[in-house]
This record gives C-alpha cells, sequence and structure tokens, in this order.
C-alpha cells in the first residue's frame, strides 16, 4: 500500500492538470471564470472519465490473481485504483470550484507568465510544424511500431529473469553436509571450524551463529548436517555488498573438504520457511522406480556441475548411507541352546542406548541408559566380540551365530505427487538468475531423461514459474479489457485501436531502459508493465477525443488531428512528466529495502517519457490511416468534392 501511496502521488494530479489547463484556455479565449469553468470541465469530461477508468480497469486483473502473488499485489491494486477513480472525481467536481474561487477577478498575467509563455508557444509551433512534416511521411510511424517490436524481441530474449532483485538484508545463511555416517561430535567440529573461519575472515561480520544439526527452525535434521548463519554489519558500515561477500566466499569455501558448504542469500521474496533459507534452483526428478533415480542422479549431477549457470549443485536423495546388515545362524542358535531374541536383546542393549530403568539422587530423577563404552562400538567388528549366555550359563561368542554385510542405502526415499522423487538443488554462479538456472536444468533434463521420467520445481524455482505464468495472464487480459473499455466509450472498435498503439511504444521504452541499466525481468517490472498500459493510454485518448471533437466541428482528418495534438501538447508533456516524476524516488531506490522496487521505477519513469515521444508523432500518423468517417467531416468531404467538380 505504501508503494502504490509513492506511485499515486504522480497519477492522481493527472486529471487536475488536464481540467485546470482546460479551464485557463478559455479563460484566455475571453469566457467569464464562471463559464470557462463549466465548458472547460465540460469539453474534458469525456477524456478524464476514459483515462481514469482506463487505468483503474488495468489493475483489475492483478487484484484478482490467485498465489502469491495475488496476495502480494492485491492490496496494491486496489490502493490505487480507488486513488485514481476519487481523483477523477475530484478534478470534475472541486477542481473547477476552486479555480473559480482560487482566481482574482481582472487579475493579468505575471512576470513569470510573461518570461515563460514564449517559450511554451514557440514549442507548440515547433511541434505543430514538425508534425505537419512528420504526417507528409506518415508511413514511418508503422515503422517505428515495426521497430519498437523489434526492441521488445530482442530485449525480452537478452534480459535475464528472476522473481525478484536480491536485497541486501545483512545476513547469510549456510547448507553444510558432511559425508553420510557422520557422527554428531564430527560434524560439530567441522561446524565450529566453519564457524570460526567465518568470524576471522569477514571484517563485515555482526555474529555468527552454528547449529548443528540442521533442518528447519526447530532443527531435526540429519547429524551429518549443520546450518550455520553469517549476519553482517547494517550497509551503509561496509564498503562491500550482501551479494559481493557471498561471491567471494563461494571461491573459499571449497578448502573444507570435509563437508560441502553452500552459501544462500534469502529471496526477497518466499513463499514460507523452505523457500527463503533454500538454494535458488529446486529441479525435481521423478519415477516409480527407485533404481532408475540411482542410475540417473550421477549423470545428471556431472552434467549440472560442468555447467557454467551453477556455482554448487547437490541432491538431497543419497545412496551413500552406510548401513550394516545382520543375519543370524538359526541351526547354530539352536544348537548352542540360544534364541534368535536372546541375540538382538544382547545387541540392542549393547547399542542402542536404550533407557532401562530410572533411579532418584538428592531430589532429582535420573535415567539408567545401558551402552558399551565409545572404544568399544567404532567398527563392524566390535558386534563379534560381544558375548550371550546360553540357557546353560555357557557365553557364546556373537561372531559365532551372526554374519554381518556392509551396503549403503539411502537415508530417506523422498516422495513428491505419489512418485519416488529427488531434488536437485543449485546455487547461481555470480551473473546469472533463477530463470537461466530453470532453463539450464531443463535442457539437461531434456538430455538425459526418457519418458519414464516427469520433472517439477519446488521452492524459490516454483515460486518464480507461478508468478511469470500468473503476471502473463494478467497482462494480457489487461489488453483486453482496456480495449472493451474505449471500444464501449468511443463506440467504435477502431479508435481504440489507435490508442492502444502506444502500449508497444511504452514497451519498447521499459525493455530497453531495464537492458541499459542492467536490470531484470521480475514480479516488479512486469507490474510496472501493466501499470504502463493504463497510463501511456492516457496520452492516446486525449489525442484521439479532441481530433473527434474537432472534426464534427467541421475540419477534415489531417487538419483535426494536427490541432488536437498541438493543444494538447502541454496537457500531455504536464501529465506524463507529474507521472514520472513521481515514480523516481523508486527509480532511485531511496529508503530502505528499496532495491528491489529499482526496475518498477526504472519501467514506469523510462516506459513513460520514451512513449511520449514517439506517441506525440505515432499516434497522429496512425489516426489518419485508421480513423473511421464522422458525420461533419463526411458532409464538409462531400461540399469540397462538389465546389472542385462544378
Amino acid at each position: 500500500t505504501m508503494l502504490a501511496i509513492v506511485l499515486a502521488t504522480g497519477l492522481v494530479v493527472d486529471d487536475g492538470i488536464v481540467v485546470t489547463e482546460n479551464i485557463f484556455k478559455k479563460l484566455e479565449q475571453g469566457f467569464p471564470i464562471r463559464k470557462a469553468a463549466i465548458e472547460g470541465s465540460k469539453e474534458i469530461f469525456f477524456a478524464v472519465i476514459s483515462t481514469s477508468i482506463t487505468l483503474a480497469i488495468v489493475f483489475l486483473p492483478v487484484i484478482f490473481l490467485e498465489g502469491f502473488i495475488g496476495s502480494l499485489f492485491r492490496e496494491f491494486g486496489v490502493t490505487l485504483a480507488a486513488a485514481v477513480l476519487v481523483s477523477a472525481f475530484v478534478s470534475l467536481t472541486i477542481t473547477p470550484v476552486l479555480n473559480v474561487y482560487l482566481s482574482r477577478k481582472n487579475a493579468g498575467h505575471g512576470w513569470f507568465y510573461r518570461k515563460t509563455e514564449p517559450f511554451f508557444r514557440g514549442m507548440e509551433d515547433g511541434y505543430k510544424a514538425m508534425l505537419t512534416g512528420f504526417l507528409k511521411v506518415r508511413w514511418m510511424a508503422w515503422v517505428i511500431v515495426l521497430a519498437c517490436g523489434g526492441i521488445i524481441w530482442y530485449c525480452m530474449g537478452t534480459l535475464k529473469s528472476e522473481l525478484a532483485p536480491l536485497e541486501d538484508r545483512s545476513s547469510i545463511r549456510f547448507n553444510v553436509t558432511a559425508p553420510e555416517g557422520t557422527s554428531y561430535s564430527a560434524m560439530s567440529k567441522i561446524a565450529d571450524d566453519l564457524g570460526k573461519y567465518l568470524y576471522d575472515s569477514i571484517p563485515e561480520r555482526d555474529f555468527i551463529f552454528v547449529r548443528t544439526p540442521g533442518g528447519g527452525p526447530g532443527g531435526g535434521g540429519a547429524t551429518n548436517s549443520a546450518a550455520p548463519r553469517l549476519a553482517l554489519v547494517e550497509p551503509t558500515e561496509r564498503t562491500r555488498s550482501q551479494s559481493d561477500i557471498v561471491n567471494d566466499l563461494q571461491k573459499k569455501l571449497s578448502r573444507f573438504n570435509q563437508a560441502r558448504v553452500f552459501a544462500v542469500q534469502e529471496q526477497t521474496i518466499s513463499v514460507g520457511f523452505g523457500s527463503r533459507g533454500s538454494l535458488p534452483v529446486q529441479f525435481i526428478l521423478q519415477n516409480q522406480d527407485l533404481d532408475k533415480l540411482r542410475d540417473i542422479i550421477p549423470k545428471f549431477l556431472e552434467a549440472a556441475r560442468s555447467d557454467k549457470t551453477f556455482a554448487n549443485v547437490d541432491v538431497n536423495l543419497k545412496f551413500n548411507r552406510p548401513e550394516l546388515k545382520l543375519s543370524v545362524d538359526r541351526m547354530k542358535i539352536r544348537d548352542l541352546g540360544l534364541t534368535t531374541q536372546d541375540v538382538v536383546a544382547t545387541i540392542q542393549a549393547a547399542f542402542s542406548g536404550g533407557r532401562l530403568a530410572y533411579f532418584i539422587q538428592n531430589g532429582y530423577q535420573y535415567s539408567v541408559i545401558a551402552q558399551v563404552e565409545r572404544t568399544d562400538r567404532n567398527k563392524p567388528e566390535d558386534i563379534g566380540r560381544l558375548y550371550v549366555r546360553n540357557s546353560r550359563g555357557e557365553n557364546i561368542p556373537l561372531s559365532s551365530v551372526i554374519r554381518w554385510e556392509e551396503s549403503t542405502t539411502p537415508t530417506t526415499i523422498y516422495h513428491y505427487n505419489r512418485y519416488k522423487a529427488a531434488t536437485i538443488s543449485a546455487s547461481l554462479a555470480e551473473g546469472y538468475t533463477i530463470g537461466d538456472g530453470i532453463k539450464a536444468m531443463e535442457n539437461i533434463s531434456n538430455k538425459l531423461l526418457d519418458e519414464s521420467y516427469q520433472t517439477a520445481l519446488s521452492g524459490p524455482s516454483r515460486d518464480f514459474s507461478e508468478s511469470s505464468s500468473n503476471i502473463l495472464f494478467a497482462f494480457m487480459l489487461a489488453l483486453v479489457l482496456i480495449y472493451l473499455v474505449l471500444a464501449a466509450q468511443f463506440e467504435s472498435f477502431i479508435d481504440p485501436f489507435t490508442i492502444m498503439i502506444t502500449v508497444p511504444l511504452a514497451l519498447a521504452g521499459a525493455l530497453l531502459s531495464l537492458w541499459a541499466f542492467d536490470q531484470t525481468l521480475n514480479i516488479f517490472s512486469q507490474i510496472g508493465m501493466i501499470m504502463l498500459i493504463g497510463l501511456v493510454t492516457k496520452n492516446g485518448i486525449l489525442i484521439v477525443e479532441f481530433a473527434n471533437q474537432r472534426r464534427e466541428h467541421g475540419l477534415k482528418k489531417v487538419e483535426a488531428v494536427i490541432d488536437a495534438s498541438t493543444q494538447r501538447l502541454r496537457p500531455i508533456l504536464m501529465t506524463s512528466l507529474a507521472t514520472s516524476l513521481g515514480a523516481l524516488p523508486i527509480a532511485l531506490s531511496l529508503g530502505a529495502a528499496s532495491t528491489s522496487r529499482i526496475p518498477l521505477g526504472i519501467v514506469v519513469v523510462c516506459g513513460i517519457m520514451f512513449s511520449l515521444v514517439l506517441t506525440l508523432f505515432v499516434v497522429p500518423a496512425v489516426y489518419t490511416f485508421v480513423s473511421g468517417k464522422h458525420k461533419n467531416a463526411d458532409n464538409v468531404e462531400e461540399k469540397t468534392v462538389e465546389v472542385s467538380n462544378a
């Protein structure tokens, strides 16, 4: 809502600017102030209503988006749409009244007006001359539109995509995984060594926290995992950014060869704790046959680790957990006077650490736990050194009645959508985004997987995929809704096409600016483009509506559009500048935690300014090509033909 209010500061004045400017035009034509207010508001009424409804309707698809994108931007859309509609009401009711009451009687033009008016008159005359010259080669308008289409195509293929730009949150998480079978004490030592290294080698650190074992908020991870966290001092107190520190650490953490260490930056937007602390790329392989997963995982990991897109790659399904399979010789057990239960109970008492009883001492209750010394339970051979007493009171060594076999097995068999699954997790190399990572994973899967496999995304990758599809749907629906609304307001299917020719012009400017400023396609820049549809159509509506009015007063098509464009030049410039300046603080990243909003500001500011220049020439030219016939204008044209024939 606060982001919407910042953007609304530039939008809500637009309608007031248009109404006030038209009232003063009437005033300069000699109308009394009250009549100027009435006539000026009446003349601009349709254009204000059209622009306001068009801008408000853009946010309708955003409001009804599903998933976390809808939850994130619903209040944003409602706030902006409400602000625009209220501003339209105010500009058509209160603004004319204020113009009447705040205008001094018999007041002439001040010194500022006398100093600046020659410049604006010259600007209007220069624009009129340039537009008249451009309409002589009006086919160039289609060339410009095609060029903008080429810019859109190039930038869409070149720009990197992600969920949202990473913000500097002064926090870096680490995923540490040691070989399967690593004991808690060994894992604790590895984690402590890593914590000491981070403390000594990162001067920007605030504190280091290490949790062993790793896992979720309450722990629950395997004993061979740890989850250190490095907190940094505030960004203003250090020279390196969080991303710079992570990229530097990725190169240095390979010295810890006892474990695999990944540095993870928290995602700016995440759904649940799992997405926030996990690696950005999560690619799931699914198959009903566990053996097929066992065969494909090493090949997939090798291909992913050789891909330059990824810095580190790991998988959750590992088949290397040590396992000892014990089998008993039932014939020997019976001959030696033992039972299977005797053998099992002896092994369990020696190694399980089970609780046998309680005892109370000095008012405290303690558990009695049976377990042999640590030195006697380090190797598989230690099992055979145990003795079990038979029914005749003889001590029989277990090595005479049991056999053991060493093997490996998965720690956990994971499932996804009822399939056995393995999740390939990867961190990204410097300069790559989630979109690049997903494309790389899909390319590898297309090469290695057969028809029996299925794939899916998880964590931040799934969030990115869902957001892209949802926003594309919202964008297309916004285009359709705006066209239908304009068609209903203009009672024509052709005039809205002329107005909507501004959309590719604005999109070309927005994408070109993202490319120039090295930004990415993300949910904020995409929401900005949806906003842009409504913002840039305002200029087209002002030109087309006034051109239609001029034609109804008897002007020909070309004369009408030149006159309308010249008359509407000042309000178009003022509204475009007001909206751009309102979004400028967002583009300049002013304020804390505003990095992720920079693409939104850049799209709005640059998209409006880029399309402004082209709209002033392209829309009038396209209007002369596609605009339909108007009653009075047609009569004038027919009379002109008759006179010439005579």
